[in-house]
């Protein structure tokens, strides 16, 4: 299947995170169904332009059976008579890079490679789109979420697709990344048509923080008798509980709570069986704006 996708993207392999990701945004309607794919200790592939989606899996599966980004590429082009019209970009296993932006992919089209990651783009307003790109990642800060979106959002400010804005997409894979550790889909997030996909994307990767991201040591704080007199003020003012607010932060009010933690799905950052008597600061600055 082919489908005329132009847009810009960047791949990306982070060795301190162990993960593999691509970015992309668009003004074609829910290209994060199209362009990004991605396996855990495989690799990542972005294809666009007149896209050939079986280059995603068969990408993935050449690189998965040890073939570099390189060699994988090779093997994707050689029988495919639109090789001109593709633009496909892999970041293997090992973060090694290849790139093809085909001659008959519409102005301006082009690709630039940086170490560990590579950003691309077709129907672009110019060659500004992509360095910007590249810069915007360099200088980011984060997870590599964050830094692919960063990526996409200096793209955009520098022209982005000459059509304009609709969708945008972000895909982090690491072993074990998933929800419960049951997969490699760390996060995988999706704007399919908006005024400002790029901006609601960023705001969506924020959100996933809260709700999965790990809680960071310097983040714990002991829950005292005044930060216990708050929680239960929320606890009671939201009908969790009823009683006073007293301080005594005891085993009833950590269950209580828990079920509070539960239905706003923070669950992962907090639990009485490893928590008890501290709280992420994350999550008690939401609650706090949650609540008041």
């Amino acid at each position: 299947m082919n489908l005329a996708v132009n847009t810009f993207s960047i791949v990306a392999y982070c060795e301190d995170e162990n993960a593999w990701g691509v970015a992309v945004a668009s003004k074609f309607p829910a290209v994060g169904a199209v362009v990004p794919w991605a396996r855990a200790d495989a690799g990542a592939v972005a294809t666009q332009a007149y896209a050939k989606l079986g280059f995603g899996p068969d990408g993935l599966a050449l690189m998965s059976s040890g073939l570099s980004a390189d060699a994988a590429l090779r093997r994707l082009l050689e029988d495919d008579d639109g090789r001109e019209t593709r633009q496909v970009a892999l970041v293997d296993g090992r973060g090694g890079l290849a790139v093809h932006t085909g001659a008959e992919c519409h102005e301006w089209a082009g690709h630039k490679m940086g170490a560990g990651f590579s950003v691309q783009g077709n129907l672009l307003a110019g060659e500004a789109v992509i360095d910007a790109m590249a810069a915007g990642y360099m200088q980011a800060q984060g997870e590599l979420a964050d830094r692919l979106t960063a990526a996409l959002r200096a793209g955009e400010h520098a022209g982005g697709d000459k059509r304009g804005k609709q969708s945008a997409a972000v895909l982090v894979v690491r072993p074990a990344g998933g929800y419960g550790g049951d997969n490699d889909r760390y996060l995988d997030l999706r704007v399919d048509d908006a005024v400002e996909p790029v901006r609601q994307l960023i705001e969506l990767v924020k959100m996933h923080h809260l709700y999965f991201q790990s809680s960071k040591p310097e983040d714990i704080i002991r829950i005292d008798s005044d930060i216990a007199r708050e929680l239960q003020a929320i606890m009671i003012a939201q009908g969790y509980m009823t009683g006073e607010v007293n301080g005594d932060w005891d085993e009833v009010c950590q269950q209580v709570f828990f079920m509070l933690i539960g239905n706003e799905n923070l669950e992962m950052r907090w639990n009485p069986s490893q928590h008890r008597k501290t709280i992420d600061r994350v999550v008690l600055e939401y609650l706090r704006e949650r609540f008041g």
